[in-house]
């Protein structure tokens, strides 16, 4: 028996209490950020009529559509759309630096890098995309099964004891793109090795720096305590003023190095704060991963 009024409102509220706040969230983002977004058309083998076109020298007689070229003088061909799916590979920090926020009212780091990456993975989804993360059991797949698969993987994901995770692109297949969220505070050195493979490997992609404005601009004074996320570093100072110049040229120097890895390999960098409006930045990271085509 199919349930109806008071029942069928209760199946859907328990549906919709069943789906991770991430996903609400991102595909609220999505369809705010890109409503219109959709896959790459082009003519080819493909199941769905795309459109006409006059016929051109070479083409077959078979491939003539006669019901439309018998409303006039000119003889039309039947065009099929054909989409190239990309693989698109996501990966998030699970670092411990990533829960930082220095204002309450904030998202942590993490929890912008993954209402990110989840709206990215639903609008290319919804392009016919294939979208997955950067672990054996969610390489790139389409449709909305795997939407539910990647938010709840994203939203039960926990920070791992080191204060930075390490990207590992073994899982992601070759010739596909590859988007990173992190903060890139830590060590270089996994990410270095990850973009080598990823350019032994065809892959191309983008460098997601995600920050705290407080990470950015340093407002430090007088006697501050620094601690690590993970408990694991600590410092103390009298005078943190005096800091605020090597930070920030060591974060301008830092950026400077991303943005060199990025050019060297043909990839994207950007920056950016979670204290900013997250669909530009959205918006962004969907035309820059369409460049790369």
């Amino acid at each position: 028996m199919n349930p109806s009024g008071p029942a069928l409102r209760r199946s859907a509220e328990a549906l919709s209490g069943a789906l991770p706040p991430l996903l609400v969230a991102a595909e609220h983002l999505a369809n705010s950020a890109l409503p219109g977004a959709h896959g790459r058309r082009r003519a080819g083998p493909g199941a769905e009529f795309w459109q006409f076109r006059p016929v051109h020298a070479g083409d077959a007689a078979s491939r003539i559509d006669w019901r439309r070229s018998a409303r006039g003088d000119d003889l039309f061909v039947r065009e099929r759309e054909w989409q190239a799916a990309r693989a698109v590979t996501l990966w998030v920090d699970d670092g411990a630096a990533m829960g930082f926020r220095a204002d309450p009212s904030r998202q942590t780091k993490a929890q912008r890098a993954r209402l990110l990456a989840l709206a990215l993975a639903l609008v290319l989804l919804r392009g016919g995309e294939r979208v997955g993360l950067a672990r054996t059991d969610l390489r790139p797949r389409a449709g909305r099964a795997q939407a539910e698969a990647l938010a709840l993987a994203l939203a039960d994901q926990d920070a791992a004891g080191a204060e930075h995770g390490a990207v590992d692109l073994h899982a992601a297949p070759a010739g596909g793109h590859v988007v990173l969220f992190s903060d890139f505070l830590g060590d270089l050195a996994p990410l270095e090795a990850a973009l080598a493979l990823a350019a032994a490997r065809s892959m191309r992609g983008i460098l997601v720096q995600v920050l705290d404005p407080v990470e950015e601009h340093f407002p430090f004074d007088g006697r501050t305590r620094f601690e690590s996320m993970s408990g694991h570093l600590s410092h103390e100072t009298l005078r943190a003023a005096d800091l605020r110049g090597a930070y920030r040229d060591r974060l301008a120097a830092r950026k400077d190095r991303l943005a060199a890895l990025a050019r060297d390999t043909g990839w994207h960098a950007t920056t950016l704060h979670t204290d900013s409006a997250p669909a530009p930045g959205l918006l962004w990271l969907y035309q820059a991963l369409g460049g790369h085509r």
